[in-house]
C-alpha cells in the first residue's frame, strides 16, 4: 500500500493514499469541525464548515480532499477560523434557536460548534419562514425550522435503506428536505426505522415522544402498568449517562424500571426465546412439508412495512410469527394474566424498544386481543432515558443486580442476540439443529451469519441436510438481496432481515452518537458485542431449553405451531400503495 507524508499544523503523518486530510488529521489527533459528513453515508463537503489551507489560492473541504505526498495542511488559520464562523453564522440566521426546549439540547452538533467556535449571535437575518410540523405520523416529527440542509438524513434514507422518502425540495431560502409535494411522512413509503433521526445533526427529526402517556399510566391507580424491553436497550441506554458505548446495564435498568414505578418489569427476551419456538417450527414445517421458501423473518416492523409497499408478492415468504414485543404482549395479557388472576382490561404494556418503527406496530389492527392492544405504548431507548433523568434517578449509582419479575421473563443466550444482525438467524440454527439431529449439539455459535456486513450469506449443515441461509441488514441490502432471489441466482431457505443497519442495536430509537464519535467508534459492532457477551455467560444457550418456555407450552400454549400459539403469536399482513 502506497503511503504519503503529510505535514498537518506541524505534525508530521504517514497516511495510506486515498486519506481524505480529515482522516490523516484524526490519525494526528487534530480535530477539524464538522457538520455534513458522516462518515460512509454523507461526504459531500457542502456545508464548508472543515475547510482547511492547503496551499492554494482557495480553502478545501477537508472531508472530501485527499492528501499529497508533501502536502501542508493548516487548520487553525485566521483566514480559516474567519470562514468557519462566517459558515456558522449564516447556518444560524434561518435555523430557529428554541435550543432549551430541543430535544436535542446538549447533544446537537450545531450547538456545540456554536460553543467551540464562540459564536453567540449571527451578524447576518434570514428569511425566517415559519414551517408547519410534520407530526401525523405515528413514529416521527418532522421540523422543517430546525433543519440545517446537512442532507444527511436524505442521504442514509436515499443511499444505505434505498427507500427515498424524503428529498431537496423547491429552492433557495424555500428549500426543505421534506417528501416529494410536501406531503406528510406518514403519506409516502416510509418504513419509520428512525435513521433519519440518527444522522439528523440537530433536531429536525425525532421520534414521537409517548413518555406522558407513560407517567398517565403509572399514576392511574387502576391499571397494572408493566414494561419490557428489548435485548438492543441494555447495551445502550448507559450512554445517555455518559458510560461507554456497548456497555451492558440489564441490571442498573431494571432498577431504573422499578423506581420509575412501573407494577412488573418482564423482559422482550423471554418472547424472543418464545419466537424462536414458533419460527423455527414453522421454518421445519415448510421445508418437510413444500411450505413457500425461502421464508423470511419478521421480527422487524421496518421491513415488514418495506414489504408490503415494495414486494407484496413476498408477503407469503413472510414468517407468520409476531415480533417479539408483540409476543411479550399477547402473553402477558392472556397468560400471565390468567395466573396472576388480573383482568386484562386493566393491563397496560409498555415496550421499550431501540426501534421507532415498534410505534407504527403497536397501532396496527391486527396487533389486538379480544379487542384489546397487545401492547398499549412503545417507547424509544432514548425516551426511557428522559424518563430516568426527569425522575432525578441517578443511573450510574443504580446496582447492577437484575430485577425481573417471574413467570415471563426468564431467557436464555440465545435471546439477547436477537438486537444484532444475524443474532435471530443464530438463534433459529440452534434450536432448528437440536430438532433435526434429535440431540443436543455443543456447537452453537453460529459465526458466519456474524458482523455488519450488508448481506451475509452461509451454508449449515442440519440433520444431514445442507441449508442455504442469508442475512441482510438495512432494507438496501435486502433490496440488493430480493433482486438476487428474484433472479434466480441465489436460493435460500431461510433469510433474516433487520431494517437497520447492524440490526435493533443501531434502531432508530437508539442514543444518538455523533459525527465526530462515530469516526472512531462503530456503535453497531460495540453494542452488539455486548449482547454477544450476554450470550456467553448465560448457562442456558438455547430457547428450547429454557424452562419457562417449556412451562409456557405445557401449561397453556400446548406445542409450538398449535392452534392456541397461533391465535396469540401469529398474524397477517397487508398490501400497501
Amino acid at each position: 500500500m502506497d503511503m504519503l507524508n503529510v505535514t498537518i499544523d506541524g505534525v508530521k503523518v504517514s497516511v495510506p493514499a486515498g486519506t481524505t486530510v480529515l482522516e490523516a488529521a484524526r490519525q494526528a489527533n487534530i480535530h477539524i469541525p464538522t457538520l455534513c459528513f458522516l462518515k460512509d453515508i454523507n461526504e459531500i463537503g457542502a456545508c464548508r464548515m472543515c475547510v482547511v489551507d492547503v496551499g492554494g489560492r482557495s480553502l478545501a473541504a477537508a472531508c472530501v480532499m485527499p492528501v499529497s505526498e508533501g502536502m501542508v495542511v493548516k487548520t487553525n488559520t485566521p483566514a480559516v477560523r474567519k470562514a468557519r464562523k462566517a459558515v456558522l453564522e449564516l447556518i444560524l440566521s434561518n435555523h430557529e434557536r428554541k435550543c432549551l426546549s430541543c430535544v436535542r439540547s446538549q447533544n446537537c452538533e450545531l450547538q456545540r460548534l456554536a460553543k467551540e467556535l464562540g459564536v453567540e449571535e449571527s451578524r447576518f437575518c434570514g428569511d425566517n419562514i415559519e414551517y408547519p410540523l410534520d407530526e401525523i405520523s405515528p413514529s416521527l416529527v418532522r421540523d422543517p425550522n430546525k433543519c440545517i440542509l446537512c442532507r444527511r438524513c436524505l442521504a442514509v434514507c436515499r443511499n444505505v435503506q434505498q427507500i427515498g422518502a424524503i428529498g431537496a425540495v423547491e429552492r433557495g431560502f424555500k428549500t426543505q428536505i421534506a417528501p416529494a409535494f410536501n406531503r406528510s411522512i406518514m403519506e409516502t413509503n416510509c418504513v419509520f426505522c428512525g435513521q433519519c433521526i440518527n444522522a439528523c445533526p440537530v433536531g429536525a427529526l425525532r421520534e414521537k415522544d409517548d413518555t406522558q402517556k407513560v407517567w398517565d399510566a403509572i399514576a392511574d391507580p387502576e391499571k397494572i402498568v408493566v414494561v419490557q424491553p428489548a435485548p438492543a436497550v441494555r447495551v445502550a441506554l448507559g450512554e445517555e449517562f455518559g458510560m461507554p458505548i456497548g456497555t451492558r446495564v440489564t441490571g442498573k435498568m431494571t432498577q431504573a424500571l422499578k423506581r420509575l414505578g412501573f407494577d412488573k418489569i418482564f423482559d422482550t427476551d423471554f418472547a424472543a426465546d418464545l419466537t424462536i419456538m414458533e419460527e423455527a417450527t414453522e421454518l421445519l414445517d415448510r421445508v418437510t412439508n413444500g411450505g413457500v421458501l425461502p421464508m423470511f423473518t419478521s421480527c422487524s416492523p421496518g421491513w415488514i412495512k418495506y414489504v408490503e409497499h415494495n414486494f407484496p408478492e413476498l408477503i407469503p415468504n413472510l414468517s407468520s410469527c409476531k415480533s417479539p414485543m408483540q409476543m411479550e404482549g399477547a402473553i402477558i395479557k392472556s397468560y400471565w394474566a390468567e395466573k396472576a388472576g388480573v383482568d386484562p382490561s386493566k393491563i397496560v404494556v409498555v415496550a421499550v424498544m431501540p426501534c421507532t418503527s415498534k410505534k407504527f406496530e403497536t397501532s396496527r389492527p391486527e396487533m389486538a386481543l379480544n379487542g384489546l392492544r397487545t401492547v398499549d405504548i412503545s417507547i424509544t431507548t432514548r425516551e426511557l432515558a428522559r424518563m430516568i433523568k426527569s425522575a432525578g434517578i441517578q443511573f450510574t449509582q443504580l446496582p447492577d443486580e437484575e430485577c425481573f419479575d417471574e413467570l415471563v421473563a426468564a431467557s436464555s443466550g440465545a435471546a439477547p442476540i436477537f438486537g444484532a444482525t444475524g443474532g435471530v438467524m443464530e438463534a433459529a440454527l440452534r434450536t432448528a439443529a437440536d430438532v433435526l439431529e434429535g440431540r443436543s449439539i455443543e456447537q452453537i455459535e453460529y459465526t458466519a451469519v456474524r458482523g455488519i456486513e450488508g448481506i451475509k450469506e452461509a451454508t449449515v449443515t442440519l440433520g444431514g441436510k445442507e441449508l442455504k441461509v442469508a442475512v441482510a441488514n438495512s432494507t438496501g441490502a435486502a433490496k440488493q438481496l430480493i433482486k438476487k432471489i428474484k433472479s434466480g441466482e441465489a436460493n435460500y431457505v431461510f433469510v433474516e432481515v433487520m431494517a437497520c443497519p447492524g440490526g435493533c442495536v443501531n434502531g432508530g430509537g437508539q442514543p444518538i452518537v455523533d459525527a465526530s464519535t462515530r469516526m472512531d467508534v462503530d456503535p453497531r459492532v460495540a453494542r452488539a458485542a455486548g449482547l454477544y457477551a450476554e450470550d456467553a455467560a448465560k448457562t442456558i444457550r438455547k430457547s428450547h431449553e429454557n424452562p419457562e418456555i417449556t412451562a409456557v407450552y405445557a401449561d397453556f400454549l400446548g406445542k409450538p405451531g398449535s392452534h392456541k400459539a397461533h391465535e396469540l403469536l401469529h398474524t397477517t399482513y397487508t398490501a400497501r400503495k
